[in-house]
């Protein structure tokens, strides 16, 4: 858990936006092109991104680098490794660092798993989504139950720490049918487990499933029911979430999510990626151009591809810092959201919360608080955050949490 004092870390995500078939339910930047990518003028384009990056932010130890895509096994581990070495090279990367790759478990992918190691690559994150081939089919994935099986056990030979990822809340699925894929999951799993509810996004072809009424997913009560279970069981088999959809051994988080649940500062280069920078003194929002091509064409022409790059807002920090730290189990500290946001909630918005049982607060060391969804509150934390933002006082109201705790009780 951090200190109100602690370094939050900076960290890379290099976004690689190609896909051998999108997903159905996926609203990732992701693009599939039949012809080909051309890997070498796209690999000069991330390198170029990345010196320019570094030109605006100065020096930062690296503590955390992300591959996520689109399919970052697609790519060639050379060029895995060619952007590691432009990393290290304008930037420090701490010896500790946690670099990971995404990758699916097709076959043809697995076999490339010790050239990404041998590249830097120190962790794998896989995207099984299920282990029924019924449903597997169903997603639109294009390996097998037994491809991705596989493919967690190369993971698990050649990687010292590796994750895959499960789709849960599927149409026509219950409490009864998700259990035993999940015991399942749990017997394969390593320390890390990361557990989704199928969510409808918007522009996808399931949103257009859904509208039609061809794709029902579970109602809120199946859902939180489907939820409970899943807490239930990755906690005794000692993978407790420590995120809404993140499952961990001590010590096994995933540190790279931890930056952006913990609001820290991480780059993001790549078609797409989105990154939170301290540029001029003031945190800001960036990102680059979405399609790929569009973007190289910029980052030729212009060293980046950057379109956006907005400075955040003393209230958009602070929603910020609430909406992702609630997400972790381990809460918001309110000293550092006064601290760094400027702003703290007031001890009536607390104790109203409290009441529904939405929020809980848990006293930390010399008298410093901190806020935690309850489960419960976890299925509406967007209405948590804007109760909270509109009861923000300024700095100056010292009121304890401690205040609330009479009138909670």
């Amino acid at each position: 858990m951090p200190s109100t004092t602690e370094n939050l870390g900076f960290g890379v995500y290099v976004h690689w936006p190609f896909c051998a078939q999108r997903c159905p339910y996926c609203d990732f930047n992701s693009h599939v092109r039949f012809g080909g990518v051309d890997e070498v003028r796209f690999l000069a384009a991330f390198l170029r991104e990345l010196d320019h990056t570094a030109s605006l932010i100065g020096s930062r130890n690296v503590e955390s680098i992300f591959f996520g895509g689109g399919t970052p096994s697609l790519m060639e581990a050379r060029t895995v490794g060619a952007i590691l070495d432009r990393i290290g090279h304008v930037w420090t990367v701490d010896r500790n660092a946690e670099i990971t790759l995404e990758a699916n478990p097709g076959s043809v992918e697995a076999q490339r798993f010790r050239g990404y190691r041998e590249a830097g690559i120190n962790r794998i994150s896989l995207g099984v989504q299920s282990l029924r081939d019924d449903v597997l089919r169903s997603l639109g994935r294009i390996h097998t139950a037994a491809e991705a099986k596989t493919a967690i056990e190369i993971a698990r030979a050649v990687f010292d720490r590796f994750s895959f990822d499960l789709i849960y809340a599927r149409p026509r699925q219950n409490a009864a049918a998700w259990a035993p894929e999940l015991r399942e999951a749990l017997g394969l799993a390593g320390g890390h487990l990361s557990l989704y509810q199928l969510t409808i996004e918007p522009d996808t072809p399931f949103a257009a499933l859904h509208a039609a009424g061809k794709l029902n997913v579970p109602d809120g009560d199946v859902a939180h029911a489907l939820y409970d279970v899943t807490q239930e069981l990755t906690a005794a088999a000692g993978l407790p979430a420590y995120e809404i959809s993140n499952h961990a051994a001590p010590g096994e988080e995933s540190r790279h999510n931890l930056i952006y649940w913990r609001t820290g500062e991480y780059a993001g280069i790549g078609p797409g990626a989105h990154g939170r920078l301290r540029l001029s003194g003031a945190r800001h929002a960036t990102s680059t151009e979405r399609n790929p091509e569009r973007w190289l064409e910029l980052v030729e022409r212009d060293g980046h591809g950057r379109v956006e790059a907005i400075p955040l807002t003393v209230a958009e920090t602070t929603d910020e810092m609430l909406l992702m730290g609630l997400r972790l189990t381990e809460g918001v500290d309110l000293d550092r959201l006064a601290r760094q946001g400027g702003m703290r909630p007031t001890a009536a918005a607390i104790a109203e919360l409290t009441e529904l049982d939405l929020l809980e607060a848990i006293p930390g060391p010399v008298g410093s608080w901190r806020l935690c969804a309850t489960r419960k509150g976890r299925f509406v934390l967007n209405e948590i955050v804007l109760r909270l933002s509109m009861s923000f006082a300024r700095r100056e109201d010292r009121q304890s949490p401690m205040d609330f705790r009479s009138t909670a009780d």
